[in-house]
């Protein structure tokens, strides 16, 4: 708990005022206080006291977000400035709780006992601080351990259109990881589907050792925004105690769209598809506090991108692509075959899988690739029952040992696996491949 001293020290000695001058849609116009960027300030409406973050400055004014429904505002209504940016209180007790943007338990468990407050965005971290990503996550997912395999200190995204298995996914990688802590951040999702990941993706005992900060679709931009920066500065602390952690952030889509209107209510100008440049700033800022550290911890960071219409190539999905270490592509039409996880191996790639796999392992990837390629490109020629056997030895063999890579590849979410056992299902697939060839 707070000492009387932290108390004492984040009471403001000099109080600082304004006035509001209007309030348009999710921005409120004051004129004053002197504020800078990112500083805390109160506004007082006719329904009680309303908090809100500096997010533009513009002559002698400055531009509000309210981190609640603004009703009850008024011109010339009080802005006092709170002489502090936005924080959140640390400690272990965050492991087995749910809370908000703000750091505020919402699960009925009571208050959370903290050691420290610190601020929720990071100054970065130089890159010659960084330790090589050496040592092998393993998910508990056969299809990325064999094949897409994935370091501590990792950046990794999952692509993926709505429907097609993300939140199943996430929850066995959530479940089943080897990792100390997982700091999971729910970004304008369904209030439904909190509760529902919590219960079923999380269970019991994964929710020990897992902090999850929820921001749902009907809170403010502000706040879904803010959930982001909370599950990295929880993730950053519990790393500076030389955990490995898994972040997980669904979805990075949904915060650029609540940054987005941030931005636009600040003034800022559309770029691509209406994103002001401040969210492809954000991004690599964000991607780069995870990462391996000299002074030991990790953090492996797994970020959703939601793809319009199954569109690769929107921006948000483009740009996150260009700065992380592998993507993780989920197919639509693999999830109707009823392959789930729907991992495209084809079209996904991990990019520290050379330097973490042994030169086996990665023979082993290369063959399986190799025959899904085959068979792919076959796939409608067979499906026609144009195909004859005898023709091509190198599609007979595909064909031959297309059942069993399926099967391999398709994993329900309650079974668990090994990297080693994920290595022995490929390879005996392959095997069966190099029989037919004989």
């Amino acid at each position: 708990m707070p000492t009387a001293l932290q108390i004492a020290r984040s009471v403001p000695l000099i109080s600082r005022s304004g006035q509001v001058l209007s309030c348009n849609g999710l921005a409120i116009e004051a004129r004053g206080p002197h504020c800078s960027l990112g500083e805390l300030c109160s506004v007082e409406t006719a329904d009680g006291v309303l908090h809100a973050s500096v997010v533009g400055l513009r002559e002698d004014r400055i531009i509000l977000m309210p981190y609640g429904t603004p009703h009850g505002v008024m011109c010339g209504m009080p802005v006092r400035a709170l002489d502090r940016s936005s924080d959140l209180a640390m400690g272990p007790g965050l492991l087995g709780r749910v809370i908000d943007a703000l750091g505020n338990p919402i699960d009925d468990q009571g208050a959370i006992p903290w050691e420290e407050r610190r601020s929720l965005y990071s100054d970065g971290t130089a890159p010659l601080e960084r330790e090589p990503v050496r040592d092998v996550l393993e998910t508990g997912v056969r299809s990325i351990d064999a094949l897409l395999t994935i370091g501590k200190g990792q950046r990794v995204g999952i692509f993926a259109g709505s429907g097609v298995g993300k939140s199943t996914l996430l929850g066995m990688l959530t479940s089943d990881a080897k990792v100390d802590v997982v700091v999971v951040a729910l970004v304008g999702e369904r209030g439904r589907e909190v509760g529902d990941f919590i219960r079923h993706a999380l269970g019991e005992e994964g929710r020990k050792r897992a902090v999850v900060v929820a921001a749902t679709a009907d809170q403010p931009a502000l706040l879904r925004a803010q959930s982001v920066h909370a599950a990295h500065a929880i993730a950053e602390y519990f790393r500076e105690q030389g955990k490995d952690v898994l972040l997980v952030v669904d979805s990075i889509t949904r915060f650029a769209m609540a940054q987005r209107e941030i931005g636009t209510a600040a003034g800022e100008p559309p770029a691509a598809r209406g994103y002001p440049p401040s969210v492809f700033g954000w991004l690599p800022r964000i991607v780069e506090r995870c990462g391996k550290w000299r002074d030991g911890g990790s953090i492996t960071a797994v970020y959703t991108v939601l793809v319009e219409g199954d569109d690769m190539n929107e921006p948000i999905a483009d740009h996150m692509r260009a700065i992380l270490d592998g993507h993780i592509v989920l197919n639509r039409e693999l999830a109707d075959r009823g392959q789930l996880p729907a991992v495209d191996v084809l079209r996904s790639i991990s990019r520290l899988m050379p330097q973490l796999a042994s030169r086996d392992e990665l023979a082993l990837a290369r063959g399986v690739r190799a025959s899904l390629a085959i068979y792919e490109r076959s796939r409608d020629l067979i499906s026609m029952g144009a195909y004859q056997r005898g023709h091509d030895t190198a599609l007979d063999a595909a064909v031959d040992c297309q059942p069993r890579l399926e099967a391999g590849l398709a994993q329900s979410p309650e079974e668990t696996s090994t990297r080693q056992g994920a290595m022995d299902v490929f390879a005996t697939a392959l095997n069966s491949e190099r029989e037919a060839e004989t």
